[in-house]
C-alpha cells in the first residue's frame, strides 16, 4: 500500500513539471511573439535651419552618410513644405494641426504687443491641443525627447506636460551649443530644463553629442518591454554655427569660390535630381547682396570658413546621428523603428557683423566673430544672407519668409512598411503626426480635443496612391504675415517687411519653382480665386492682421529691449544714472575750465 501511494506521489510530481514545463513554452512562445508583433518605435529627428538641399543624399555639400542610409532605405520627399519659422513648425509637426491652432501661430521673438494673449497666440502649446506624445503614451509608448522645444517658456509649459515621459528641453529659440549661456540680448540665459524642472549642462557639452547621449540614457532608464517615441530636436545648424574643428576641417577650401558659386552648383544638381524642371529660371539675387568679388580677401576668407564650419555642424551632427541609429542596431530595435528626418525651415540669413548693439553684447558675453578657433568655444558663428540665399537655392529668398527658400524643406521617412522611393507628390508639416497615426492604426480622433488638419501620407507610401492632394485641394501657410497658398500648379505669395512690400503675387511653379516671374497681371482671376481661398483659410484657422507697417527685424529690437530691462532693469538703470552722472560730472568741468 505504502510503495502505491509512493509511486503516485512521484506520478504527480512528474504530471505537475510537465504542466510547468508546458505552461512556461507557451509564455516564452507568446513572449517572442510578442516581440515580433510588437508596435514599431518612432525616431522623430528636427534639423534646425536646414535648407532642401543640405543634406548629401538632397545634393549637399556636407557629409551625412547616416541621414542619407536612412534615406536609400525609406522615402525621401522632395515636394514637402513647413512654415518659415521654428515653434509653428514644430507646433504643427507634433501635433498634426495648423500653427494657428496649436496657440504658437508664430515666434515669441517678433510677437507685437497687439497680439499678445489672444486665441491661438499664446505662444505655448493650448489645454486643446494633442501631441504625438500625448497619443502614444495613451497606447503604451514610452515617450521620450531630448533638445530643443521652444513652445512655451514656463516650467509647465514644458514637454512633462505634453505627453512626455522623460525630457531634457531647451526652452528658448537657441543657445550655445559649447556652454551653457544665451546666444543673443533677448533670453538672460539658456534656459534647460528636465522634466520641467530648471537644469544645468555637463562640463564637456557639446548639443549633437548630449542630446544623443541624453536620449540614449532615457531609454536605458525606462521600460524597455515598451516601444519608445524618441523626439531629437538638434540644435544644429541654427546660430551660433559651431562645430568641433575635426569636422570644420574636412571643408577646408570647399567654399572659396563664392557664393554665387555655390548658389549655381545647387540650381544645377536640383535639376539633375529632378527637384525642379531642366531649364527652370533661378531667382536673381536681391538687389543689396554682396558680390564676392567686392569684399577684401580677409573677408573672403572669413566668410568662407564659416561656411566651413555650416557644413561641419551638419557633419558632426549627422556623425552623432550614427551612433544613435547604432545604439539601436545593437538592441536589435533598429529594423524595428520608422524614422522621420526633417528641418523646421529654410537657411538662417541673419548677420553678426553689423550690428554694434549685437557686438557690444557679444563682447560682454564672451563671444567674438573672427577667424581664429572659428566655430569653437567663443565663436559666435553664422553664415549671413548671401550664404543663406545659396544654401536655399534653387530656391527664392529663406527663413523667416513663406518664399519657395523659407519653406521647401527635407523630409525623410523609414522604417518597416517603407519601401524605397523618391515621393515628388506636395506634403506638409501637419501631414508627419496623421501619417504616423496611420501607420501605427491609431484612431486620429479624440473626444473633447482640436482634430488634426493634416493629412495621412500613408497611401503614398505604400504606393496606392500618387497624391492625397488633388488639384483643387488647398494647402495654405501663414506666420506673422508672411503667408503662401498653393492650388494645384499655382501658389500665390505674400512678403513683408523687411525685405517684402506686402502685396500678394502668383506664381507656377511647375514652370517657375523660383519664384522668377509674378502672373498677377496676366491671370488676375486665379490670383482672385486663391485670394478667396486664402480669406477663407484665414478667417478659419484664426489668422489675426498684422498692424500697420509692421517690420519683424524691428519687432525683435523692441522685445529684446522689453526682455532685458524685464531680466536686468535695475542694473540698466544703474548703468543710466552712473552714465548720467559722468556726463553732468563732465559738463561743470568743463564748465570751470571755461
Amino acid at each position: 500500500m505504502l510503495s502505491i501511494i509512493g509511486e503516485t506521489k512521484v506520478h504527480l510530481k512528474l504530471v505537475f513539471l510537465l504542466l510547468a514545463l508546458l505552461v512556461f513554452s507557451e509564455n516564452a512562445h507568446a513572449k517572442d511573439l510578442s516581440q515580433e508583433t510588437s508596435s514599431p518605435n518612432v525616431v522623430m529627428i528636427l534639423v534646425d535651419d536646414s535648407a532642401l538641399m543640405d543634406f548629401g543624399v538632397y545634393g549637399g555639400e556636407a557629409q551625412t552618410p547616416n541621414i542619407d542610409a536612412l534615406a536609400s532605405r525609406g522615402a525621401m520627399f522632395t515636394q514637402y513644405r513647413t512654415s518659415p519659422l521654428c515653434s509653428p513648425t514644430r507646433a504643427m509637426l507634433l501635433t498634426g494641426l495648423d500653427n494657428h491652432k496649436t496657440g504658437i501661430a508664430t515666434i515669441p521673438e517678433i510677437l507685437p504687443a497687439e497680439q499678445e494673449g489672444k486665441t491661438g497666440y499664446s505662444m505655448a502649446l493650448e489645454p486643446s491641443v494633442l501631441t504625438i506624445a500625448d497619443r502614444l503614451r495613451d497606447k503604451g509608448y514610452r515617450t521620450l525627447m531630448s533638445g530643443k522645444w521652444h513652445m512655451g517658456e514656463e516650467a509647465n509649459e514644458m514637454p512633462q506636460n505634453h505627453g512626455f515621459d522623460r525630457s531634457f528641453a531647451l526652452a528658448a529659440s537657441g543657445a550655445d551649443n559649447w556652454e551653457d549661456k544665451s546666444y543673443i540680448p533677448y533670453y538672460a540665459d539658456a534656459p534647460w530644463f528636465e522634466d520641467g524642472v530648471e537644469a544645468s549642462l555637463p562640463e564637456d557639452f557639446y548639443s549633437s553629442n548630449f542630446i544623443v547621449d541624453k536620449m540614449v540614457s532615457y531609454l536605458e532608464e525606462t521600460d524597455s518591454s515598451k516601444p519608445f517615441l524618441a523626439y531629437l530636436p538638434f540644435q544644429a545648424i541654427h546660430i551660433p554655427v559651431q562645430a568641433p574643428p575635426e569636422f570644420t576641417a574636412k571643408y577646408k577650401g570647399r567654399f572659396d569660390e563664392g557664393w554665387h558659386v555655390l548658389r549655381a552648383e545647387r540650381h544645377k544638381r536640383a535639376q539633375e535630381l529632378g527637384f525642379i524642371r531642366r531649364g527652370a529660371p533661378l531667382a536673381p539675387m536681391p538687389d543689396d547682396a554682396r558680390e564676392w568679388d567686392d569684399l577684401n580677401v580677409e573677408t573672403r576668407a572669413l566668410y568662407a570658413a564659416r561656411m566651413e564650419v555650416n557644413a561641419g555642424m551638419l557633419d558632426a551632427m549627422d556623425h552623432h546621428i550614427g551612433r544613435f541609429v547604432s545604439y539601436l542596431k545593437d538592441k536589435d530595435q533598429y529594423k524595428n523603428t520608422i524614422f522621420v528626418i526633417t528641418s523646421d525651415n529654410g537657411p538662417e540669413p541673419n548677420r553678426g557683423d553689423h550690428d554694434l548693439r549685437l557686438g557690444l553684447w557679444m563682447k560682454l558675453n564672451g563671444y567674438n566673430i573672427d577667424l581664429g578657433k572659428i566655430g569653437e568655444k567663443g565663436s559666435w558663428g553664422f553664415i549671413g544672407t548671401e550664404w543663406a540665399l545659396a544654401a536655399a537655392s534653387p530656391s527664392s529668398l529663406y527663413k523667416f519668409y513663406a518664399t519657395e527658400g523659407g519653406i521647401r524643406a527635407p523630409l525623410i521617412m523609414a522604417g518597416p512598411g517603407i519601401e524605397p522611393s523618391r515621393i515628388h507628390s506636395p506634403a506638409m508639416v501637419t501631414d508627419v503626426t496623421p501619417t504616423l497615426m496611420d501607420m501605427l492604426g491609431i484612431s486620429p480622433a479624440v473626444q473633447g480635443y482640436i482634430p488634426m488638419t493634416g493629412r495621412s501620407l500613408l497611401p503614398i507610401l505604400k504606393g496606392k496612391a500618387q497624391s492625397v492632394y488633388v488639384d483643387d485641394d488647398i494647402r495654405a501657410i501663414e506666420v506673422s504675415g508672411n503667408s503662401a497658398l498653393y492650388k494645384g500648379d499655382y501658389k500665390i505669395l505674400r512678403s513683408i517687411l523687411p525685405v517684402g512690400d506686402g502685396k500678394w503675387r502668383l506664381f507656377n511653379l511647375a514652370e517657375d519653382p523660383g519664384e522668377t516671374k509674378d502672373l498677377s497681371t496676366e491671370q488676375p482671376q486665379i490670383l482672385q480665386n486663391m485670394l478667396a481661398h486664402y480669406e477663407d483659410y484665414a478667417a478659419e484657422m484664426g489668422v489675426l492682421d498684422m498692424p500697420d507697417g509692421y517690420d519683424s527685424v524691428k519687432q525683435i529690437g523692441k522685445n529684446a529691449v522689453k526682455r532685458m530691462f524685464a531680466h536686468h532693469g535695475k542694473f540698466i538703470l544703474l548703468i543710466g544714472f552712473g552714465l548720467l552722472a559722468l556726463l553732468i560730472g563732465f559738463f561743470r568741468w568743463r564748465r570751470k575750465r571755461v
